[in-house]
């Protein structure tokens, strides 16, 4: 005989087993550990980028935000206002009441923020005509001449850095004898702010792009001989006694087990340590002949076309974040076992 009571156990049992799933699956952005599903990754990458350009958005459109200005439409009877003109609120609320009271014309404008920022559409349009129109300036450049001398500046700079610092840093991790020998005076260095070597490298290797070079080297050389000898110092200890075991000797050591052992987090610093090179080429495109994207901003800043100056800000981080996703993808093909690389 069936029990009547069978199917109405089962349904509260079944209802009681969704509730901690639907519950796990609403925090699953916020458990320790877990990896994220790729539809949520995606929809995080864009968030990320959607939350700024929305603040921006409201604080460039929204008037009772934050407009401390006025944009003069109509300067009335004021002689010093012009059609354009950005004035304070309060000096604007005075003209008003002065020609209100006088009897003259009232002057009219619109809500504005300062000229140092730009709205987003008008940093859009500015990004597009960078491109597409010829420099304002007799001594300007296209955007993209910019940005091209300063990707082959930051090419060779991190190139040079890297053929010394990453050696110097897997032999400082590997051997203590090294290490004791190169560590000290490189903790040293790394404090010197590189920007003061700039009159220096312009004494030694002229007015070109060579002192930018050594810039960005001086800036990143010092940081990776650090941060990958102790990369390097972070591999298991139980690889090497198993090739000690094995009968590895010296040598076979150090390019058999350290430096595969170590690849892929010398690859994910070496992303890293890229990010840096692009901060310090701000500084030393300063130094030299004016060519390079930090002259092509302060060309722009000078004659207060801001809306280009955010364009060429924002293209170095589109390009710099292009680059790091490219390498990010090179990365999980090649070490496909590592799962922080898979994460990245």
């Amino acid at each position: 005989m069936h029990s009547p009571n069978v199917g109405v156990v089962a349904a509260p049992a079944v209802t009681a087993g969704a509730a901690p799933q639907q519950r796990t699956s609403k925090r699953r952005w916020f458990v320790v550990g877990r990896p994220l599903s790729p539809t949520s990754r995606v929809m995080l990458g864009i968030l990320s980028f959607v939350l700024p350009v929305l603040l921006w958005c409201v604080v460039s459109y929204v008037p009772f935000v934050w407009h401390p200005l006025v944009v003069v439409t109509q300067p009335g009877g004021v002689s010093y206002f012009r059609p354009g003109m950005r004035v304070q609120q309060d000096a604007f609320d005075q003209q008003v009441a002065a020609m209100e009271k006088a009897g003259l014309a009232k002057p009219e404008g619109n809500p504005a923020n300062p000229v140092y920022l730009p709205a987003p559409h008008e940093v859009a349009i500015a990004m597009f005509t960078a491109f597409s129109t010829p420099p304002q300036t007799r001594d300007g450049q296209w955007l993209y001449e910019s940005l091209w001398h300063s990707i082959t500046i930051i090419f060779w700079g991190f190139l040079i850095s890297s053929l010394i610092g990453v050696p110097l840093g897997v032999l400082c991790g590997a051997y203590s004898g090294i290490s004791r020998l190169i560590e000290p005076f490189t903790e040293f260095v790394r404090y010197l702010p590189a920007p003061a070597f700039g009159a220096l490298a312009v004494a030694i290797l002229g007015i070109y792009d060579g002192p930018k070079i050594a810039i960005i080297v001086i800036g990143t050389l010092f940081q990776q001989i650090l941060i990958i000898a102790n990369t390097t110092r972070k591999l298991d200890f139980g690889l090497i006694e198993a090739a000690l075991t094995l009968g590895a000797k010296g040598r076979a050591i150090l390019t058999r087990v350290v430096v595969p052992g170590i690849m892929p987090d010398l690859y994910r610093d070496q992303r890293i340590l890229l990010g840096w090179a692009w901060t310090y080429l701000i500084v030393a495109e300063l130094i030299g002949t004016s060519s390079g994207i930090t002259w092509f901003i302060t060309q722009q800043a000078r004659y207060q076309h801001f809306a280009n100056v955010y364009a060429a800000i924002i293209m170095i981080g589109i390009i710099g974040l292009g680059v790091d996703m490219v390498l990010a993808r090179i990365g999980r093909r090649l070490f496909p076992w590592d799962q922080a690389t898979k994460r990245s």
